[in-house]
């Protein structure tokens, strides 16, 4: 895969990515939206540093580690992904409380609809704006989205330095224990 270019990244502002999504799922990963490089390639996670498929494959989701590119081969293991709010922006502090509040909703319509056992919503601050959820923590909800029990892991952003890959890993890895 080329790396985008600065113009290829300026035309992505606002682009969106189809969901990676089927019937039935043990876990839906939730991003909170698609960054630029992602919006830019047209695969999910896909800026360089970005540990989410490291963490998949570290915690046993995955048999080896999956290459952005190849993100349908997720819906072979019971896995898919989507994001709270569809457009790409640069960074996810661009999003409103209201866009927020209505990707939760979103969620819940999709969760009805494909009926997963667990969506993993990949953002702390995100889901407790979503969710109206100021005090939530990482791990097993309260809430549910529609028949889908729902799991908060630390968003997988390189951004992210209060979790490093190991953490990252043990936090997915729990998830893949209660997903079986």
């Amino acid at each position: 895969m080329t790396r985008p270019t600065k113009a290829d990244l300026l035309a992505a502002t606002e682009k969106t990515l189809p969901d990676v999504i089927a019937p039935g799922l043990r876990v839906i990963f939730c991003g909170i939206n698609p960054g630029l490089y992602s919006a830019a390639t047209g695969h999910h996670f896909a800026r360089p540093g970005n540990r989410f498929w490291p963490a998949l494959h570290r915690s046993g989701f995955t048999p080896r580690q999956l290459a952005p590119a190849e993100q349908l081969s997720l819906l072979d293991v019971g896995l898919g992904i989507t994001n709270l709010v569809d457009r790409a922006s640069a960074r996810a502090e661009h999003l409103s409380a209201a866009e927020l509040v209505a990707g939760g909703a979103a969620l819940t319509a999709k969760a009805e609809r494909w009926e997963p056992r667990w969506i993993a919503i990949l953002g702390v601050t995100a889901y407790r704006a979503a969710f109206r959820r100021p005090k939530a923590a990482v791990g097993p909800q309260p809430d549910v989205a529609g028949p889908s029990r729902l799991w908060l892991l630390p968003n997988p952003s390189g951004l992210n330095a209060h979790f490093q890959l190991d953490r990252l890993s043990e936090e997915f890895a729990h998830l893949r224990e209660a997903a079986e």
